[in-house]
């Protein structure tokens, strides 16, 4: 092997790990993997609460990450409450739900 191939070997092996690393999540960010599996979450359970007649979905914020969805806003009683949370809670990928909902 070349002094020359043997640096561009180099090169692109420490490109390759630079790459890789820039894509590994934190406590605090996530690899751009996790960000398209949350977005997916958090549309499977936009959806969800949509499709439940009992629920404003209008007034129901979700995000998502790493798997927990956080829902926020307002819903008009206790009962709406626990079934958006349950409604979450049965998409699938979803870890946990995080309940940060008023009542109105």
């Amino acid at each position: 092997m070349t002094s020359l191939t043997r640096k561009w070997a180099t090169l692109v092996g420490v490109l390759l790990m630079a790459t890789a690393l820039g894509c590994a999540s934190t406590s605090k960010s996530e690899g751009t993997g996790e960000y398209v599996d949350d977005t997916v979450i958090t549309g499977k359970v936009k959806a969800a609460i949509f499709n439940e007649p009992t629920l404003k979905s209008a007034e129901i914020n979700v995000e998502t990450f790493k798997g927990v969805v956080q829902l926020s806003g307002f819903v008009s009683s206790a009962d709406a409450e626990r079934r958006a949370v349950s409604v979450a809670s049965q998409v699938g990928g979803v870890k946990s739900v995080k309940n940060d909902m008023r009542l109105k």
